[in-house]
């Protein structure tokens, strides 16, 4: 019988932690689960394999039975005690104690019932006996792996907030998504991932939103930013011009002698807020002065008569 390496299995180091076994379990779950690769004999083994790594390596006491015995496991055979004290009788052995013997049941080691199962290894059967399969006793239960899905919604959904309804795993779902929701924001529908094997829990689905850009906004956290165009002579003596919000237009006062760059802050016009949906952000009006490209004769004429009264000689600037 061979000695199953679980780290190798799972690709982690013999001092990985809880949560790097956790990780490398689920996304090779993922991959090789048989609703993934259905008819797919390799696969399906793999996947037991997976789980069989996954059930020692994430259980503490089996890891450490695991760690302790190691390769040199089938030595355990000739002896029946328990497995911490056969571990320590080794050592001994290794620093020049006494010498140790043991006959009799190495029920012990392997277990109650220790046999071969449709879902572990005879390896795992011998290692931990058919008690070792977790609370089910008989077969392993294995949960399904989480799935993830993209939800493309409009900026003008993530302002209004909306219900969505869709299907995933031939089922159809209905979600609701708050007023202020953000591109990349995960949602989690619990249960309705993948499906388990052998009465597991199902796995969760992720829902990741991604907010389309809106060719007139630009989004700030909860600020929008809008490129405002107005003509020359708006910026230079005031004026009114009409901006477009998400609820509709407003008219905006322009400051007399205002310059490309300038920024007008409506207060309030922006995105809801994602956790008090009552507040909203800013509306950024960022203005852009046109010139005129070409001016006919008698603007040519009124400009060089400014030009004059301009004389920066004479002119007041303050």
């Amino acid at each position: 019988m061979n000695y199953k390496d679980y780290y190798k299995i799972l690709g982690v180091s013999k001092d990985a932690t809880a949560k790097d076994i956790k990780k490398a379990y689920r996304k090779l779950a993922a991959k090789h689960h048989p609703d993934k690769n259905p008819d797919d004999k390799a696969a399906e083994e793999k996947f037991k394999e997976i789980n069989e790594a996954n059930e020692v390596l994430s259980d503490k006491e089996k890891r450490e039975k695991y760690d302790t015995l190691g390769s040199n496991w089938e030595a355990y055979q000739n002896t029946g005690d328990d497995w911490r004290d056969y571990a320590n009788q080794a050592k001994q052995r290794q620093s020049g104690g006494n010498s140790y013997s043991y006959q009799g049941d190495p029920s012990g080691f392997y277990g109650q019932g220790a046999q071969g199962g449709e879902d572990f290894s005879s390896f795992f059967e011998t290692f931990f006996g058919a008690g070792g399969r977790g609370a089910r006793g008989q077969q392993a239960a294995y949960s399904g792996g989480d799935t993830q899905a993209e939800m493309p919604i409009t900026l003008l959904e993530a302002y209004e907030g909306s219900k969505r309804t869709f299907e995933i795993h031939n089922e159809k779902l209905r979600i609701t998504i708050k007023k202020g929701a953000y591109d990349g924001q995960q949602l989690k529908i619990k249960g309705k991932g993948q499906k388990g094997v052998q009465g597991g829990n199902r796995g969760d689905l992720y829902i990741i939103l991604k907010v389309q850009q809106d060719p007139r906004f630009q989004r700030r956290g909860d600020d929008l930013i809008y490129n405002a165009s107005v003509d020359l002579y708006t910026a230079i003596l005031g004026g009114k011009t009409d901006i477009p919000t998400l609820t509709g237009m407003v008219k905006v006062t322009v400051p007399k002698g205002s310059e490309t760059g300038k920024i007008l802050r409506l207060k309030g016009k922006g995105m809801p807020k994602y956790s008090k949906p009552t507040s909203h952000g800013d509306l950024l009006v960022k203005l852009n002065v046109n010139l005129p490209k070409k001016l006919i004769k008698e603007e040519q004429e009124l400009f060089e008569k400014l030009q004059g009264l301009r004389d920066p000689q004479t002119v007041d600037t303050n």
